[in-house]
């Protein structure tokens, strides 16, 4: 049965930008009905169902600061944003090819991915997203989706109108580098992608998804016994490294007798060691991970 979020909101400032009139939607928390019960339920419910949420213009600001030094006046820009915070189930679609993008969306928790279909119905899964990527930044500009954005698991989202947030951008330069220094690495990766398709064979290659995987959740190296569960099934495996369903089995056997990953159901369970980075030739250079304070003054 659809399932209908109602989210309760406080009006007042929390990102402490000075000045007055500037106000974001400080989120108190949700519930989760089906539609035609949402107006019967009485006001004693709603404490008992009420989930802790984020602010989703926390999220947008966490986003972009991550590319850059944000003012005051770019606090006040992101807070007059008409924001949406929406749960989707596992495999929605967030952007459909050939249907024009009307919103640009945020990953506040789960993970989603890119993918392309051919005429002859395989998938080609081009980029896997973590909590805190925006999702379909191309989309700002294009008016014609030439992808297609889905969710891998369940996730939250918060969307932004793209007409509003071009103007933010336009209007405040340091949000519109930030904008582009996220574009900018989001090609970067894919480039590394198509190596990883193109160039390394498939044992490599999952070991490389994986370490990539790992690096791009936070992981510094420092603390080599943290598990990770990558959410991907084998036959999305296969879907991004291009790869059968048959072929990622029988690399995900020999890692498994190599000591370096396990199985738990469908997922693949692993930790950052240095036996699957040496077998990857893993470097996170891609990620331009040192490239996420860059102050900017505009001239």
């Amino acid at each position: 049965m659809n399932q209908t979020y109602v989210i309760f909101f406080n009006r007042t400032c929390v990102h402490d930008c000075p000045g007055h009139g500037c106000y974001g939607d400080e989120i108190v928390g949700m519930f989760r009905a089906p539609p035609r019960e949402v107006n019967l339920l009485p006001p004693s419910s709603w404490e008992k169902r009420m989930i802790p949420w984020p602010d989703p213009v926390d999220v947008i600001i966490a986003a972009l600061r991550v590319h850059g030094v944000l003012e005051a006046s770019d606090l006040r820009a992101i807070c007059g944003l008409r924001t949406t915070l929406r749960a989707y189930d596992q495999a929605a679609y967030l952007v459909r090819e050939g249907e024009e993008p009307e919103h640009c969306a945020i990953l506040v928790s789960g993970f989603a991915f890119r993918q392309k279909l051919t005429s002859a119905g395989t998938r080609a899964i081009v980029s896997l997203h973590v909590p805190g990527d925006i999702l379909d930044i191309a989309n700002l500009y294009l008016d014609v989706a030439d992808h297609n954005v889905q969710t891998l698991v369940r996730s939250v989202i918060v969307t932004v109108p793209r007409a509003q947030l071009r103007d933010v951008a336009r209007a405040h330069p340091v949000i519109g580098q930030a904008l582009f220094l996220s574009s900018l690495k989001e090609a970067s990766i894919l480039r590394e992608w198509v190596v990883n398709v193109g160039r390394r064979d498939a044992k490599r290659a999952l070991a490389h998804l994986l370490c990539e995987f790992a690096r791009r959740m936070g992981h510094d190296g420092r603390d080599p016994s943290l598990v990770y569960e990558f959410p991907m099934t084998q036959e999305q495996i296969g879907d991004a490294l291009g790869l059968t369903s048959v072929h990622v089995n029988r690399m995900m056997r020999s890692m498994q007798l190599d000591g370096l990953i396990s199985q738990r159901g469908r997922m693949v369970r692993f930790s950052w060691s240095e036996d699957l980075r040496d077998l990857a030739d893993f470097s996170a250079r891609y990620l331009h991970l040192d490239q996420n304070l860059i102050a900017f003054s505009p001239a």
